[in-house]
This record gives structure tokens, sequence and C-alpha cells, in this order.
């Protein structure tokens, strides 16, 4: 937990010190990825390419994936009754 939140300071650190320019620079490439590797799998759900539904299908997916990835669901069990 401690590594994510130093993730995240560095991160809004250095997010500071980028003009806006290469802020929508830096998203546009990140869009990018997720197209590219969540594309398909939204195309093989059933979604046509470039539509609204498409873009949520990735969009959804990715936080899906950034959710399991970092283990952010809650643990609502004391760790005593494991």
């Amino acid at each position: 937990m401690r590594t994510l939140f130093i993730l995240a300071l560095s991160v809004a650190v250095l997010a500071g010190c980028a003009t806006p320019a290469q802020q929508a620079d830096a998203m546009s490439r990140e869009m990018d990825r997720m197209i590219l590797v969540y594309g398909p799998a939204c195309e093989k759900l059933g979604y046509k390419n470039d539509t609204d539904m498409w873009r949520d299908c990735i969009l959804q997916i990715s936080i899906k994936n950034d959710f399991e990835r970092y283990n952010y669901y809650p643990n609502y069990w004391p760790t005593w009754r494991r």
C-alpha cells in the first residue's frame, strides 16, 4: 500500500511539472495503448469498432484490470479471523 501511495505521489508531482500540451500528449498515448490492448476483446464481445459503446467497453475493462492488478478491492475480514 505504501508503494502505491509513493507511486501516486510521484505521478502527481511529475504531472504538476508538465505543461498542458505534454499532459494531453501523455493522455493520448495512454488511450492509444488501451485501444491496442483492450480493443480486440471488446470487438470479440460484439461491440462495433469506433463506437461509443466500444470505447465504453475499453474503459470498463481497463478499470477492472487496474482494480485487479493493484488489489483495490477492500478487505472486509479482519486479519485475525484468517
